[in-house]
């Protein structure tokens, strides 16, 4: 089971040429299944049944598990037994038969506006203070993950056009617009980017680098994104895909434009993005008053 296992996951490498990222979620997933057949005695892909995976996926979920992670161990095990059927090892996928257990759906962390433009103020006369807020800008302009950012290059960036092409997953790419604030940041990083302080080579390719010359690691921007937050007072948990959120909460609240928000944020599926379509009810009831002719409830008809 585990050779065919490890053709599934080259597979995934060569073939589908999925990110490394993503071939290591599959084969965590993949593993911790195969250690659950290995104590039921389940010996050969043919042998296994819906009963085997529905016990595996229930077991998982009494243990602790979320819905949102047990939905991604069951999408794996799909995944590999579609291999498995094209590849003759199986006639049928019993992971079809059923599905997990669904989590309580929460709304991304964002923060506002206010919070925004405090952090993007940022003093920016060190080289640290350069790129850290050439990393904000950027983040908040164009709605990168953070791996798209860490795996930016300088010529992703057309200074001309402003726009940036990122890799996105499955190694998809799109062109994103940057903002104005953001390119000014980017250029004034670009002029020192040379200067790391401790660098004995520098990552001629890599558009943000650490202070030793190597291309950005993502634990690096998170630490940075935590600390800056705590110089500025900025409560509650921050981190670089709060910042995704916000760009995408902020451009959906001000445009209403699901399909383009979807478009920039690089989802496959627009019911992704409609998890940005929350506003509060106090901004709803504010622009109904303002809006509807006759919807003013403080104002009452002449007697």
């Amino acid at each position: 089971m585990r050779t065919e296992l490890d053709q599934f996951l080259a597979h995934l490498r060569n073939e589908r040429q999925l990110s490394d990222h993503t071939i290591s979620n599959y084969q965590r997933d993949l593993l911790a299944l195969l250690e659950e057949f290995d104590q039921t005695n389940v010996k050969d892909w043919k042998d296994v049944s819906a009963h085997h995976l529905r016990s595996y996926i229930t077991g998982a979920f009494r243990g602790g598990k979320s819905g949102k992670t047990l939905q991604r161990h069951l999408s794996s095990i799909r995944t590999l037994f579609n291999f498995l059927a094209r590849e003759g090892v199986v006639r049928t996928n019993p992971a079809m038969e059923f599905s997990a257990p669904k989590s309580k759906s929460t709304l991304p962390d964002t923060i506002d506006t206010d919070q925004i433009s405090r952090l993007l103020a940022i003093e920016a006369k060190t080289w640290h203070g350069l790129r850290d807020r050439a990393i904000l800008e950027l983040f908040y302009s164009s709605g990168l993950r953070l791996s798209e950012l860490v795996g930016s290059n300088v010529q992703d960036i057309s200074f001309d056009d402003c726009t940036i092409r990122v890799r996105g997953k499955g190694s998809k790419e799109r062109l994103l617009p940057v903002g104005s604030k953001a390119i000014q940041a980017l250029t004034a990083w670009l002029k020192d980017r040379v200067l790391a302080p401790r660098a004995k080579n520098i990552d001629e390719s890599a558009l943000f680098i650490s202070e030793r010359g190597a291309r950005i690691s993502a634990r690096n921007v998170q630490a940075r994104v935590r600390e800056w937050c705590r110089r500025l007072g900025i409560s509650g948990r921050v981190h670089p895909h709060t910042l995704r959120h916000s760009f995408a909460s902020h451009m959906l609240e001000s445009s209403q434009d699901l399909r383009a928000v979807q478009e920039l944020l690089g989802h496959a599926d627009i019911s992704t993005t409609q998890i940005y379509t929350h506003l509060d009810f106090q901004h709803l009831a504010d622009v109904y008053d303002k809006a509807h002719p006759r919807a003013n409830r403080k104002r009452r008809e002449p007697e």
